[in-house]
């Protein structure tokens, strides 16, 4: 592919629209590389939580550095970024075929993962002392800004290493990238889910399944999983500040609900109702994230004691399936999508591309300066065609958005 080759970032021709004139770089191998395969090494570490598909993306940038580049050492760091210090991580393991030929079936990571920083200029030390040449980091955006970190610190030292990141979150909320690999197969876990929670309630006197699934700061999951499953009544996420009790919020509402039909599902993300809660969010957890109070059990307790106020016999059953669906294997589709973004990574990094991620724009695969990425997170159009259709399917109130994507 030419090095010249680019994407418009708005294909839209609107007069006065904004960004008209920006492009991406697209993403594929080049005809003139930077390193010398031979000579090169490469390590490979994941960080954050877990994900469908994450061993499939070590698996694809092993044999595309293996079978096409002919690099010769191919390193996993293990557990995360603990792995480049030294002080806290295990060593490396140079990989082999019969280290992943099969791993693409099985869910979690072979590498392990971890939460938290490292001292960019320990990481960096580790990777020159180690003779490592290209770091993948396949992460969220704790990782990426990880990844960012190492770049700028390469950078001050002069040094050749090349940085190429694999954009991974069930939430779907890296920008620049239109579906992370993981969040197809979580969708699937997802409506399974609502289908459980829907049949809980209609098999009850005024029952209420109320579901909390994965998004910190964004919905994706929770509006996408109810639209194609089309049981929940109620969808409440990140990007709307729900009104609780009150003429028109949610209690009100789920009660009329339950006059109506005698059962009802609520989806909830977790990053859902944050201002509901009496504290601001003053702790941070090893990413570098705000801990978020847990919204699944307020709603639930906050459901019970407005209908024992009221008179009104309810029975709630409350699931949490977070964890099934992140460490599951990758379906059909993140199977497909986790192996062109490793692939791509991988030619990325051996063209000498550094701090750059693998973004997925207008229908094509870009390059994407990782500092960009990280200075926001993607959130939800609440006035576009996805949060009209929510609205419609569940036909609950149309709450004002507080927050813009």
């Amino acid at each position: 592919m030419p090095a010249n080759s680019r994407i418009r970032y708005q294909i839209d021709t609107l007069p006065g629209a904004d960004h008209q004139d920006l492009v991406l770089e697209q993403a594929g191998p080049r005809e003139q590389i930077f390193f010398h395969p031979e000579n090169t090494t490469a390590a490979i570490v994941t960080c954050g939580g877990l994900c469908p598909g994450l061993n499939n993306v070590v698996r694809s940038i092993f044999y595309e550095l293996k079978h096409n580049y002919r690099v010769p050492r191919i390193l996993g760091i293990q557990n995360g970024y603990a792995g480049l210090n030294p002080a806290q991580g295990r060593p490396p393991l140079q990989l082999t075929d019969e280290d992943v030929v099969e791993i693409h079936k099985l869910g979690g990571v072979i590498l392990g993962t971890s939460r938290g920083p490292q001292d960019a200029e320990v990481a960096v030390k580790f990777l020159h002392r180690e003779n490592i040449d290209i770091l993948f980091c396949v992460g969220g955006d704790g990782t990426l800004r990880g990844a960012h970190a190492i770049s700028q610190e390469i950078a001050r030292q002069g040094l050749k290493i090349s940085v190429a990141g694999v954009p991974k979150t069930i939430d779907n909320d890296i920008p620049f990238v239109y579906r992370t690999f993981g969040f197809s197969t979580a969708l699937e876990e997802a409506q399974q889910a609502l289908r459980c929670a829907h049949a809980e309630a209609n098999s009850t006197v005024n029952g209420v399944g109320l579901v909390k699934l994965m998004g910190r700061h964004a919905g994706f999951i929770t509006a996408y999983a109810a639209l194609a499953n089309q049981d929940a009544n109620f969808v409440l996420v990140p990007e709307i500040d729900f009104p609780l009790g009150g003429p028109g919020g949610l209690l009100v509402s789920l009660q009329q609900r339950l006059e109506r039909r005698n059962h009802a599902v609520i989806a909830v993300a977790e990053g859902a109702g944050q201002h509901l809660f009496d504290s601001d969010h003053d702790h941070l957890n090893a990413s570098g994230n705000p801990k978020f109070h847990d919204i699944g059990p307020f709603l639930k307790l906050q459901i019970e004691r407005h209908f024992h106020e009221q008179g009104i016999p309810i029975s709630v059953k409350y699931i949490d399936p977070s964890y099934l669906i992140r460490s599951v294997p990758a379906n059909t589709q993140d199977r497909l999508l986790s192996n062109q973004m490793a692939r791509l990574a991988v030619h990325a990094a051996m063209s000498g591309n550094t701090d750059v991620l693998i973004g997925h724009w207008n229908n094509r695969f870009v390059h994407v300066p990782i500092g960009t990425a990280v200075r926001t997170n993607k959130c939800m159009e609440v006035e576009g065609d996805l949060w009209t259709s929510i609205l419609l399917s569940t036909g609950q109130p149309r709450w004002p958005a507080t927050l813009q994507s």
